[in-house]
């Protein structure tokens, strides 16, 4: 695992407010590994497209999957160039001027090309990965995927070689001239949580519902 301190590349290097920029490894498997969201960027028939997924980081390789079918695991099993990217949002920031409103937030940007996951023990993997990243242990209680699930199933493996993540935190940063203005300033923090879950029917008897894990140890 990389303890990088610069950007790994121009491409990824943070330009705008570069301060707020962190390149080592703890700091970019952190954010991965706590989002349940990724949005996919590539272009295909000259047109750009964004599509939000799940993923999964196992070591040095973020993962997504879906169907077989999708444009986007397709246009990324061919080779071609990938943009992933995921965002935190840990809170709002109230300044005292309209200008320097805004979030404190934790986000990832990844660049590559990714390789299409074809042998089936790992592809296994990774698809309990994702069902363990949401409720630990949980792949082994339900039904594994048949081998005809397995065939529609489309896994893709991007390299974390060219990452880079940015942070904001802390209070509004107010101009000088405004720290006497009369209105209210500072942060409203913001976190993602379950609420009580919703039990399918017909019940399972004597089953608790699942564990979310909003967090993940670090592996």
């Amino acid at each position: 695992m990389s303890e990088r301190i610069h950007a790994p590349s121009e491409r990824t290097r943070v330009r705008r407010v570069p301060q707020r920029a962190a390149y080592d490894r703890p700091t970019i498997d952190a954010i991965l590994d706590e989002a349940l969201v990724c949005h996919v960027g590539f272009e295909g028939h000259g047109q750009p497209f964004v599509i939000p997924t799940t993923h999964v980081r196992i070591e040095d390789e973020l993962y997504v999957h879906g169907s077989a079918a999708s444009r986007m695991l397709e246009h990324g099993a061919s080779g071609a160039r990938l943009c992933i990217t995921v965002t935190l949002v840990d809170g709002i920031v109230f300044a005292r001027s309209a200008f320097h409103h805004s979030l404190n937030y934790r986000s990832v940007l990844i660049l590559g090309e990714a390789r299409a996951v074809s042998e089936p023990a790992e592809k296994l993997t990774v698809l309990a990965a994702l069902v363990d990243r949401l409720s630990r242990g949980r792949s082994a209680e339900v039904r594994a995927p048949t081998e005809q699930e397995l065939k529609a199933t489309l896994v893709l493996a991007l390299p974390l070689a060219e990452a880079s993540a940015k942070v904001r935190t802390g209070g509004p940063i107010d101009d000088a001239a405004d720290l006497s203005w009369p209105v209210w300033a500072g942060v409203v923090p913001l976190e993602l949580r379950p609420l009580p879950a919703l039990v399918a029917e017909p019940r399972a008897l004597g089953r608790e519902p699942p564990i979310v894990a909003l967090r993940r140890e670090p592996g």
